[in-house]
Protein backbone atom coordinates (compact mmCIF):
# COMPACT_ATOMS: atom_id res chain seq x y z
CA UNK A 1 0.00 0.00 0.00
CA UNK A 2 2.76 2.51 0.89
CA UNK A 3 6.17 3.29 -0.44
CA UNK A 4 8.69 1.53 2.58
CA UNK A 5 8.79 3.77 5.68
CA UNK A 6 11.69 3.69 8.21
CA UNK A 7 10.90 3.06 11.81
CA UNK A 8 13.68 4.72 14.68
CA UNK A 9 16.15 2.49 13.90
CA UNK A 10 16.38 3.14 10.15
CA UNK A 11 15.16 -0.20 9.27
CA UNK A 12 12.26 -0.28 6.04
CA UNK A 13 8.74 -0.96 7.39
CA UNK A 14 5.77 -1.32 5.13
CA UNK A 15 1.88 -0.70 6.17
CA UNK A 16 -0.24 -2.13 4.22
CA UNK A 17 -4.30 -2.97 4.50
CA UNK A 18 -6.34 -5.59 4.45
CA UNK A 19 -9.55 -5.08 3.57
CA UNK A 20 -12.04 -8.31 4.91
CA UNK A 21 -16.13 -7.94 5.74
CA UNK A 22 -16.19 -7.29 9.15
CA UNK A 23 -13.02 -6.01 10.50
CA UNK A 24 -10.44 -4.89 8.58
CA UNK A 25 -7.14 -4.24 9.48
CA UNK A 26 -3.86 -1.97 8.35
CA UNK A 27 -0.21 -4.04 9.22
CA UNK A 28 3.07 -2.92 9.58
CA UNK A 29 5.84 -5.12 8.91
CA UNK A 30 9.04 -5.19 8.73
CA UNK A 31 11.30 -5.76 5.83
CA UNK A 32 11.85 -9.41 5.64
CA UNK A 33 7.95 -9.97 6.21
CA UNK A 34 7.21 -10.10 9.89
CA UNK A 35 4.44 -8.41 10.94
CA UNK A 36 5.24 -6.35 13.93
CA UNK A 37 1.70 -4.59 14.42
CA UNK A 38 -1.76 -3.74 13.36
CA UNK A 39 -4.89 -1.02 13.22
CA UNK A 40 -8.12 -2.62 13.35
CA UNK A 41 -11.47 -1.25 11.93
CA UNK A 42 -14.73 -1.69 10.51
CA UNK A 43 -16.67 0.24 8.06
CA UNK A 44 -20.30 0.84 8.94
CA UNK A 45 -22.33 -1.24 6.62
CA UNK A 46 -24.98 2.19 5.61
CA UNK A 47 -21.69 3.09 3.51
CA UNK A 48 -21.53 6.18 5.68
CA UNK A 49 -18.11 7.03 4.27
CA UNK A 50 -16.21 6.45 7.91
CA UNK A 51 -13.88 4.07 9.01
CA UNK A 52 -14.66 3.10 13.42
CA UNK A 53 -10.62 2.45 14.14
CA UNK A 54 -11.05 0.35 17.55
CA UNK A 55 -8.19 -1.73 18.38
CA UNK A 56 -4.31 -1.08 17.60
CA UNK A 57 -1.24 -3.02 18.72
CA UNK A 58 2.65 -3.35 18.56
CA UNK A 59 3.88 -6.34 19.30
CA UNK A 60 6.18 -6.39 22.39
CA UNK A 61 9.18 -7.53 20.72
CA UNK A 62 9.19 -4.14 18.30
CA UNK A 63 8.24 -1.66 20.95
CA UNK A 64 9.41 1.55 21.34
CA UNK A 65 10.55 1.48 17.18
CA UNK A 66 7.92 4.14 16.85
CA UNK A 67 5.75 1.64 14.57
CA UNK A 68 2.33 2.44 16.53
CA UNK A 69 2.53 6.29 15.52
CA UNK A 70 3.76 5.37 12.05
CA UNK A 71 0.90 2.80 11.87
CA UNK A 72 -1.54 5.89 12.67
CA UNK A 73 -0.11 8.09 10.86
CA UNK A 74 -0.59 5.75 7.51
CA UNK A 75 -4.26 4.49 8.07
CA UNK A 76 -4.98 8.29 8.50
CA UNK A 77 -2.79 9.20 5.44
CA UNK A 78 -4.96 6.55 3.55
CA UNK A 79 -8.45 7.65 5.31
CA UNK A 80 -7.65 11.14 3.59
CA UNK A 81 -7.46 9.65 0.44
CA UNK A 82 -10.45 7.69 0.43
CA UNK A 83 -12.48 10.35 1.97
CA UNK A 84 -13.67 8.44 5.11
CA UNK A 85 -14.67 10.43 8.30
CA UNK A 86 -12.13 8.46 11.25
CA UNK A 87 -13.70 7.60 14.31
CA UNK A 88 -11.03 6.94 16.57
CA UNK A 89 -12.51 4.70 19.17
CA UNK A 90 -8.70 3.09 20.05
CA UNK A 91 -7.22 5.66 22.41
CA UNK A 92 -4.06 5.55 20.34
CA UNK A 93 -5.93 7.40 17.66
CA UNK A 94 -8.16 9.38 19.81
CA UNK A 95 -4.76 10.30 21.28
CA UNK A 96 -2.80 11.11 18.29
CA UNK A 97 -5.92 12.88 17.12
CA UNK A 98 -6.20 15.05 20.22
CA UNK A 99 -2.76 16.07 19.85
CA UNK A 100 -2.58 16.77 16.14
CA UNK A 101 -6.14 17.07 15.11
CA UNK A 102 -5.58 20.30 13.85
CA UNK A 103 -2.58 19.30 11.19
CA UNK A 104 -5.02 16.44 10.36
CA UNK A 105 -7.91 18.56 9.39
CA UNK A 106 -5.88 21.14 7.61
CA UNK A 107 -4.38 17.96 5.37
CA UNK A 108 -7.88 17.46 4.74
CA UNK A 109 -8.79 14.74 7.13
CA UNK A 110 -11.51 14.59 8.59
CA UNK A 111 -12.86 12.95 12.66
CA UNK A 112 -15.79 12.95 15.00
CA UNK A 113 -15.63 11.70 18.30
CA UNK A 114 -16.94 8.20 18.79
CA UNK A 115 -20.43 7.79 20.05
CA UNK A 116 -22.85 4.84 21.40
CA UNK A 117 -23.63 3.50 18.10
CA UNK A 118 -19.72 3.12 16.94
CA UNK A 119 -19.26 1.12 20.52
CA UNK A 120 -22.21 -0.95 19.18
CA UNK A 121 -21.01 -1.68 16.23
CA UNK A 122 -17.64 -2.32 17.11
CA UNK A 123 -19.17 -4.99 19.55
CA UNK A 124 -21.79 -6.45 16.70
CA UNK A 125 -19.23 -6.88 14.41
CA UNK A 126 -16.07 -8.29 16.29
CA UNK A 127 -18.62 -10.49 18.58
CA UNK A 128 -19.81 -12.10 14.83
CA UNK A 129 -16.24 -13.48 14.94
CA UNK A 130 -14.61 -11.70 12.03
Amino acid sequence: MTEPRTDKTGAPVHVDLGEERGVSTYTVALDDGTTAGRADFVDPPDGGGERVFFHTEVASEFRGRGLGGLLVREALDDSIRRGVTVVPVCSLFGGYLEEHGDEYTAKGGRFRPPGPADLALVRRTVGKGA
